[in-house]
């Protein structure tokens, strides 16, 4: 369930945000999503690697539910990143649009 509304949130978030900028909204939103399963794909692999070097036992004792929750909030992490690396390129895009718009009128 949780799993769910995160996607959902993100999703909702990339969409809005590529809408408010005449992006296409649905492939901004499948990014979103895709990024967050992306950086816990990653995480999980990276932990999986590290501790596997240094403590091979501690892997095999793991729930699925500690690496589960200790991914998410990488997950998120990511997506909030590229959220944010997202909306100030198009923000300085549609200003740097604005004052040469201004520049040409006067």
């Amino acid at each position: 369930m949780l799993g769910i509304l995160l996607i959902y949130f993100i999703g909702k978030n990339f969409h809005s945000l590529a809408g408010d900028h005449g992006k296409n909204q649905w492939s901004f939103a499948i990014l979103g999503v895709g990024t967050y399963y992306a950086c816990t794909f990653s995480f999980g692999i990276l932990l999986a690697l590290t501790m596997g070097l240094y403590n091979p036992s501690a892997l095999e004792q793991m729930s699925d539910l500690v690496l589960g929750l200790m991914a998410v909030p990488v997950g998120l992490l990511g997506c909030v990143g590229l959220y944010y690396i997202l909306k100030a390129v198009w923000e300085r895009k549609k200003n740097m649009a604005k004052e040469q718009l201004e520049a040409f009128n006067s």
